[in-house]
């Protein structure tokens, strides 16, 4: 067999080869007319379907076939000749032309290869994703008033529920009474849809058809209800099963081919992690990591974890078996892979994320917070990859907002010089995402005035007028929010530092206030971004306060002057000039 690069096709090299080829050549020679294109087709297939062997096709004895043919009639001799013909006028309707307008052949394709045979995960999830899509489609051909649609998918709808429970019946074990009670449930409401969209067909009169429209749509919700709930007990069925396996395993294989299935979910959204967290999955994590025997599983075992808590169901869970003090232990222990306390500070990262309110009630950090604290600097004092320090500085990024004591620590462990080193070092600091950790944990520290003295020490506010300068490489949304982030964060850092007249002045001497007033004069340069604009007024007001004579006139009249919210209009109004 052999892989033919970008049309996802594999073909083998003997008799099925010709065909892709075949495709190009139909359209290369689709202005020579239809009868000369089947005829040159017709040879390259006959020239390429090679047998192993070295064997033709025109080399295979076929007894009587001519006598068959002179004796069949035209159609079945049509039907004979197409194995043979590639008609070109029929490959350009196929290759250029949608076959439906309406865009709903998506699920149809996606169903083509369908899930593997005894794999029950992956057929619930891609028969629910397609039953998903069809319901939201459903939803927005009746908000249309697009009856015949609303009709055809409705039948649709009904056809994959089927589907969907018949194979689940086939590849499962026996189902439970309440998920049999569902499923009839769901079937009666798919067979009301369609019998009540079908009788919306036959209404002319508009009064009725919208007394009917109400009907249809709560129809399709109580469907989308019992659906959830059909969907919820069986990926909850699966997920128990997945959740004993590893509790019961000693086996290594089994027991990372099981943690994977579970990464796997995790990755399909929040509601599956929650399944996963309420049927003991964040304690069954927590044991393999726990057991020495599955030391090279620790890494996949803790990835899984830190998807799992972002719900709250997972971090409650991780609180219940004394997750933090694993984490701490992890960590601490340099025996461990940097691997593995890599993905242990991305669970800590996780649970601390100052985005979720839950996070901020975990008590049990506080009892280990120095230890983390502590391992984290040196993990990305020792980081071998842009990766690792990433995941070592947003959990300390994180942990700044979790607690004040926590930037006291970091202050008196040096964290200021670790940080600015690495700002140097490209192997670790590569991305405006590290960038943008950096610049939080500094933002963070810069509140503390014991900061300020070890920044200059450390030619920090030269880092910072960098900071004001970051630029996206590529343009991706993503990469530009980083970048605006990490301005405005320099902002913010260096407004606080100023508090300080000798940072002012260094900041004054290293150009900064030009490059804020060009921060809030130009668009471009900040990407439009208001919450850059703001923080750079907020900088260059602190900065006046210290130096004024490094301002213009005119500067200082539209930028320090007024209220900060009018020189906000002022420059968020601004036109850049072209010429």
């Amino acid at each position: 067999m052999r892989w033919l690069p970008g049309n996802g096709e594999v073909a083998s090299e003997g008799r099925g080869s010709w065909g892709l080829w075949g495709r190009q050549e139909a359209r290369r020679l689709d202005c020579a007319g239809h009868d000369r294109c089947g005829q040159a087709l017709l040879q390259i297939g006959i020239n390429m379907m090679a047998l192993p062997g070295g064997h033709h096709l025109d080399a295979i004895p076929l007894p009587g076939q001519r006598l068959h043919l002179m004796q069949v009639d035209s159609v079945q001799r049509w039907m004979e000749d197409l194995k043979l013909m590639t008609e070109c006028e029929c490959m350009c309707v196929l290759q250029a032309k949608p076959i439906s307008l309406e865009e709903d052949a998506q699920s149809d394709v996606i169903l083509a290869g369908g899930p593997g045979p005894g794999d029950p995960l992956q057929l619930l999830l891609k028969r629910g994703w397609v039953i998903s899509t069809e319901l939201r489609r459903i939803g927005q051909k009746l908000a249309q008033d697009r009856w015949a649609r609303v009709h055809s998918m409705s039948v649709r709808l009904t056809c994959h529920a089927r589907s969907m429970v018949s194979e689940y019946s086939t590849v499962s074990r026996s189902s439970s009474q309440e998920m049999g009670q569902t499923e009839k449930l769901l079937m009666e409401k798919c067979s009301e849809l369609s019998a009540i969209t079908e009788r919306c067909l036959q209404v002319e009169n508009e009064h009725v058809l919208k007394s009917m429209k109400a009907c249809v749509s709560e129809t399709l919700s109580t469907l989308g209800q019992h659906f959830g709930q059909l969907l919820e007990l069986a990926l909850t069925r699966e997920v128990q099963a997945l959740v004993r396996k590893i509790n019961a395993s000693d086996n290594i294989y089994i027991t990372e081919s099981t943690t994977g299935n579970l990464f796997s979910l995790t990755q399909e959204g929040a509601p599956l992690c929650r399944i996963i967290a309420k049927e003991g999955g964040v304690v069954a994590l927590f044991k393999v990591c726990r057991q020495d025997s599955f030391r090279c599983l620790y890494p996949q075992a803790l990835r899984t974890l830190a998807s799992i808590c972002c719900v709250e169901e997972g971090v409650h869970q991780l609180e219940k078996v004394d997750g933090v003090l694993c984490l701490a232990d992890i960590l601490t222990d340099d025996s461990h892979s940097e691997a593995t306390r890599a993905e242990a500070a991305a669970v800590v990262a996780q649970v601390t994320s100052p985005h979720l309110p839950f996070t901020q009630h975990l008590g049990s950090f506080l009892e280990s917070m120095e230890e983390i604290v502590t391992a984290l600097i040196k993990l990305c004092q020792e980081a071998s990859s842009g990766e690792v320090f990433l995941l070592a500085s947003a959990a300390l990024a994180n942990i700044t907002f979790f607690d004040t004591m926590a930037c006291e620590m970091l202050l008196q462990l040096n964290a200021i010089r670790v940080l600015l080193e690495a700002c140097s070092d490209k192997q670790r600091v590569d991305t405006p995402y590290t960038r943008d950790q950096i610049m939080t944990i500094l933002a963070n520290l810069s509140v503390l005035e014991q900061c300020a003295s070890d920044i200059i020490q450390e030619n920090g506010v030269q880092l910072l007028m960098g900071m004001l300068s970051e630029k996206p490489r590529s343009g991706t949304p993503a990469e530009v929010a980083a970048c605006e982030r990490v301005q405005q964060k320099a902002a913010v850092t260096l407004a606080r530092l100023s508090r300080d007249p000798e940072v002012a002045r260094e900041a004054v001497r290293l150009s900064c206030m030009s490059r804020l007033i060009e921060l809030c004069r130009s668009p471009s340069e900040r990407n439009s971004s208001d919450a850059v604009l703001v923080a750079c007024l907020a900088a260059l007001r602190r900065l006046a306060g210290v130096c004024p004579e490094g301002l213009q006139d005119s500067d200082f009249q539209q930028l320090v002057q007024p209220r900060l919210v009018d020189s906000f209009l002022l420059c968020s109004n601004m036109e850049e000039s072209f010429v």
